[in-house]
């Protein structure tokens, strides 16, 4: 039994015999005939508004124009920081008229007035 020689560094490999022919493929699980043939969906009230959506040019128009719309970006997508400063200061804002609206209640109310 002896080995066939080793090419010499530099020296290209000879090419490698063509594989064989690979094994015809067969499906590694019988699928149960519910699952190969499902039955047709059922007829929800979802799909039958969707049905009418599609059938209507210009609803089939605003539902697209509504996932255009959708998928826009954002200005908090686009300036993070901005929007989030922003934010900040409109909460801020508004929790502080919060609390003074209600020490103002609480103040008449400790003082009697209706």
């Amino acid at each position: 039994m002896s080995t066939p020689p080793r090419p010499s560094p530099g020296t290209p490999a000879s090419p490698s015999p063509s594989p064989s022919p690979s094994p015809e493929h067969r499906a590694r699980v019988d699928l149960p005939e519910w699952m190969r043939n499902p039955p047709p969906a059922r007829p929800t009230l979802g799909r039958r508004l969707a049905g009418l959506v599609e059938a209507a040019p210009r609803l089939r128009e605003a539902r697209r124009a509504l996932w255009r719309w959708r998928d826009r970006s954002r200005f908090s997508e686009r300036r993070p920081a901005v929007a989030a400063i922003a934010s900040f200061v409109v909460v801020a804002g508004v929790a502080t008229i919060l609390v003074a609206g209600t020490l103002y209640v609480f103040v008449r109310m400790r003082a009697g007035e209706p």
